[in-house]
């Protein structure tokens, strides 16, 4: 079955593309765009998309209400929203993180970088732009959250702290089995493990906490 897409951006030369790059994939389909935030958070609730595509600067509710709104502690039901912005260095992009985006992505990403970040997040898994990651989330870690980093309930192993290494670095379920050689489900149980003993709701803030530790 395809995945099912919602794009959002105010933008519609931007938001005209980047539906016609997810419907030239084989198994994505755009079923609703908005051109604000409102109007995508009203859509995403009629329409149940696998995966929401959301810009963060639009007119009215931003990307960031958007995702918490849809995404956010509390939501019974959340969506999987992947956030999406021009600049490399936009303090809104650690915001939407918190509100429960599931990744985010610059805008000159590439075609196949997009359809990764979609499936990645269809999958229950997350991708965050490699190229501004660990720059973004060390500069607005702290400062934003004004507080120590949240203890973990019970120390991580030694294979935990790998696995936390490798999600801090945007690495998939199966890019982490390759290259630790193990197996994905194995890869599973341990994220399991480290979202318990942080208190992290998905692998998004599993890299932060990472990032707020210095452990990247």
């Amino acid at each position: 079955m395809s995945i099912r897409v919602l794009v959002a951006d105010d933008q519609e030369i931007v938001r005209t593309g980047l539906t016609m790059i997810l419907n030239a994939q084989p198994d994505i389909d755009v079923v609703g765009e908005a051109a604000d935030g409102r109007r995508a958070v009203e859509l995403a609730r009629r329409l149940r998309p696998d995966v929401c595509l959301f810009d963060i600067r639009m007119p009215g509710v931003d990307g960031i209400q958007a995702t918490r709104s849809l995404a956010g502690p509390g939501v019974a039901d959340p969506l999987a929203v992947v956030v999406i912005t021009t600049f490399d260095l936009d303090e809104y992009v650690y915001a939407a993180l918190r509100a429960g985006a599931r990744g985010f992505l610059l805008k000159d990403a590439g075609t196949e970088l997009l359809s990764q970040a979609v499936h990645a997040a269809a999958d229950g898994e997350a991708l965050i732009a490699p190229s501004v990651t660990a720059r973004l989330l060390r500069t607005f870690a702290r400062p934003v959250t004004g507080a120590a980093p949240v203890r973990p309930v019970e120390a991580l192993t030694e294979r935990e702290e790998q696995i936390l290494a490798t999600v801090a670095r945007g690495r998939t379920n199966s890019e982490i089995s390759e290259e630790l050689h193990i197996s994905l489900s194995t890869v599973k149980s341990h994220i399991a493990s480290l979202m318990a003993k942080l208190g992290a709701r998905n692998r998004v803030e599993i890299a932060m906490w990472a990032y707020e530790t210095n452990r990247v």
